[in-house]
């Protein structure tokens, strides 16, 4: 094999397809079934509004992606461009909208600000006491159980190797060369690309790397089914976590909402994370700010997931710093949903080409030694 790619999460999966588009020999390799882990926990919220200002490159290469998905993998992963409002209750928060919107114009995110009379006309029922909100027209959302699997069968049909229920048992590299020994069986590489999620610093430490990242599972909810209304994604400019609320309607009516609520540790074996229901009418509150008539719908599940939150809050992202061959892309901190189709085409490229056209410098694994 070319490449052997860890992880079947997004990441890896879209990876697998990209490398193997270029013509790569690669095997992916999962410990449990592909999709299964922080991808399919995600929100599903396909945002660029509120990145960090580094990130936006790669969150509109992953746009484009999204656009072409259903093309480019047969299927339908349920991508609409509904738009993404982020509402805004109070002046700081105003100005923080407005200083962000200037500084990313220049990177190519136009956000349009909304006053009260047109939330109220353009998206009736939200933020009744929003003073303001953000408007970004080509954000949305996805299907979060579809994207991986769709991703991984695409790369499948394409050459790759998909190798589920596999606990690794050790990661070698010798001269040229990583052998990684499974429950499957041995695998051979001339290179690895380390998309383990919240294992990824785990892997990379095997290498001399050091991250600090912490797993952290997030609380996330859906109702019983209403009339579809509410076409955007839903968010909210604020400084106070306890209000950081979000929502999107599904085109199946339920209503599917998250933050406003701590996100839990997370023990990595056996990586189960579970949502807490104490949480839940404190969670329900802050989502009821941004949709009040959700105080009278049913919840009818709460769910969590394993995720990988770095101390900076940027991913790892590019070529080891002590290892030929080795890549790493993880540690994307309950954001990466959206990057995910721009990653894997990123690093396929990087891996394939030894450059990459996106700036990927910012998410370099040395950036915590050189800050040491």
């Amino acid at each position: 094999m070319d490449v052997i790619v860890l992880g079947g999460g997004l990441m890896g999966t879209a990876s697998a397809y990209f490398l193997a588009s270029r013509g790569a020999r690669v095997t992916l390799i999962e410990r449990n079934r592909v999709g299964t882990g922080a991808t399919v926990a995600s929100f599903g919220n396909i945002r660029r509004t509120g990145r960090h200002l580094s990130q936006l490159p790669l969150a509109d290469r992953s746009l484009r992606l999204w656009g072409e998905a259903e093309k480019m993998l047969g299927r339908d992963v349920e991508f609409r461009a509904t738009g993404h409002i982020r509402l805004i209750f109070d002046e700081g928060s105003l100005a923080d909208m407005r200083a962000y919107a200037q500084a990313a114009r220049p990177l190519g995110l136009v956000l349009e600000e909304l006053g009260p009379r047109e939330i109220r006309s353009r998206f009736p029922g939200l933020g009744p006491d929003a003073v303001a909100a953000s408007f970004s027209p080509h954000d949305g959302s996805g299907n979060p159980r579809l994207i991986a699997p769709a991703f991984a069968e695409a790369a499948r049909k394409l050459g790759a190797e998909i190798v589920e229920d596999a606990e690794i048992d050790t990661i070698r590299h010798s001269g040229s060369s990583f052998l990684v020994t499974t429950s499957k069986g041995p695998f051979a590489a001339e290179s690895l690309l380390n998309t383990a999620g919240a294992w990824g610093a785990h892997v990379a430490a095997q290498f001399g790397e050091e991250v600090p990242l912490d797993a952290r599972g997030p609380q996330m909810g859906v109702t019983e089914p209403l009339p579809h209304r509410i076409l955007p994604v839903v968010g909210i400019w604020t400084r106070d976590k306890d209000h950081g609320a979000y929502l999107r309607q599904v085109e199946r009516g339920n209503i599917v909402f998250g933050g406003a609520a701590e996100r839990v540790s997370v023990d990595l074996d056996p990586g189960h994370a579970a949502a807490d229901p104490m949480r839940l009418p404190l969670q329900l509150r802050a989502v009821a700010r941004l949709l009040p008539a959700i105080a009278r719908v049913a919840v009818i599940r709460t769910w969590s997931g394993c995720e990988g939150y770095i101390r900076d809050m940027l991913p790892v992202m590019g070529r080891s710093a002590t290892t030929p061959g080795l890549f790493h892309a993880f540690g994307f901190s309950g954001h990466g949903y959206q990057l995910g189709p721009g990653v894997g085409d990123a690093m396929a490229e990087l891996i394939t080409t030894d450059h990459c056209e996106t700036p990927l410098d910012d998410f370099r694994i040395d950036r915590f030694g050189r800050a040491a």
